[in-house]
């Protein structure tokens, strides 16, 4: 079974950055050609989409809300995802979600077939 574990998250002040990480195991996601992305969910509020690449990371794709200031890359060596996160914001405070899927059509739509557990990004103003 997949597993995909995040890591970075924690308390930063607004201005200030963060790396998340996410380490896929138990498959070769560049040998399958996965595409990857970031989602995060905001307490009462839904799911939204953050970022995502393709499988070779040559096409990226940001919401307006982080563009300019998020940055999605990959090493399929590692099997691993990133994403960089730049003069954060007090709005960007919620609980940062990494997937797989083989579309990256769908994951800009929201669906992914492999979901990380989340990790939590607190930016205080």
């Amino acid at each position: 079974q997949v597993q995909l574990v995040e890591s970075g998250g924690g308390l930063v002040q607004a201005g200030g950055s963060l790396r998340l990480s996410c380490a896929a195991s138990r498959l070769s996601f560049s040998k399958y050609g996965y595409a990857a992305g970031w989602f995060r969910q905001a307490p009462g509020k839904e799911r939204e989409f953050v970022a995502a690449l393709n499988w070779n990371g040559d096409s990226t794709y940001y919401a307006d809300s982080v563009q300019g200031r998020f940055t999605i890359s990959r090493d399929n060596a590692k099997i691993t995802v990133f994403l960089q996160m730049n003069s954060l914001k007090p709005e960007d405070t919620a609980d940062y979600y990494c997937a797989y899927d083989v579309s990256l059509r769908a994951l800009r739509q929201g669906s992914a077939t492999y979901w990380g557990q989340g990790t939590q990004v607190t930016v205080s103003s």
